[in-house]
């Protein structure tokens, strides 16, 4: 695993701080800690990690506003671990700005999944014009997927969607997010005509639709691109 693969823990408990430093230390990862949201900021500028796991319930600041500050300038992954489990907060903190969000208590496996699905997201890669996905690949440039390299009749809807998705390899896009995207501020209501797009485009790139690999659906929350 590469050195540079350090990351940032911004949480007020030392319980938590301990269990993470010792879990992500044994999967090779580098630990640096916080105890709260403007020491989390400094260390952030100071030691640049790939990722931030950054919990909400901090005793200077409201984790949201901490998030909104290191979304100024912070580009890479920030996964939100916290014990706030509301759909609002969730949503929320994804809107703002966040990857990805755990509740507590959390299993150590999924948060280790999902930091290698953050940390894979790489700043830029929205700028390649070819993405490949196994036997997928998504061609920006040109507008066309290809499944097994045939091509996949996709409307241009559905490769909007497509597209945005898989710019956006393991994040998760709120609901509001993706009809804001695809079809504008008059469509955040609809997302049982985003589930309709979602369901047709599984059909076409999932080798099984009723047990999707890529396009992941968050309940009630929205969707993650996997590989």
């Amino acid at each position: 695993m590469p050195e540079s693969e350090t990351i940032l823990i911004i949480d007020d408990e030392v319980q938590i701080r301990r269990l993470l430093e010792i879990t992500l230390s044994s999967n090779g990862y580098k630990i640096f800690s916080a105890a709260t949201g403007k020491e989390g900021i400094v260390k952030a500028v100071t030691h640049t990690p790939v990722l931030i796991i950054l919990d909400l319930g901090l005793p200077d600041a409201d984790g949201l506003e901490i998030l909104k500050s290191l979304r100024e300038w912070y580009q890479k992954s920030i996964i939100i671990l916290s014990v706030r489990s509301s759909e609002e907060d969730i949503v929320k903190a994804l809107d703002f700005g966040a990857n990805d969000y755990l509740t507590k208590p959390f299993r150590t496996g999924e948060l280790l999944a999902r930091i290698r699905a953050s940390i894979r997201q790489k700043p830029g890669a929205t700028d390649n014009p070819r993405l490949v996905f196994g036997s997928l690949e998504v061609d920006l440039a040109n507008h066309i997927a290809r499944k097994n390299n045939e091509f996949i009749k996709l409307t241009s809807t559905e490769f909007s969607l497509l597209a945005l998705l898989s710019k956006n390899q393991g994040r998760v896009l709120t609901h509001q997010f993706i009809l804001k995207e695809i079809w504008g501020m008059g469509y955040l209501e609809q997302t049982q005509y985003l589930r309709v797009f979602m369901a047709q485009l599984r059909k076409k790139i999932e080798d099984e639709p009723n047990k999707p690999k890529l396009l992941i659906t968050e309940s009630g929350i929205g969707y993650r691109f996997g590989s």
